[in-house]
């Protein structure tokens, strides 16, 4: 029973660490979205 705790703890730790690096105001998947927003913008203002 407390190795099911444990493991039920770590997991629950786990998911608020990755929603918090990867999902927060600051996170990685809206870095990778703003450069890839500036990225596009950038290719459609070069001249052909």
């Amino acid at each position: 029973m407390r190795a099911l705790l444990i493991a039920m703890l770590l997991l629950v730790t786990v998911i608020l660490l990755y929603t918090g690096i990867i999902g927060g105001e600051g996170g990685t998947k809206r870095q990778v979205e703003r450069s890839g927003a500036a990225i596009g913008a950038y290719i459609r203002q070069m001249s052909p």
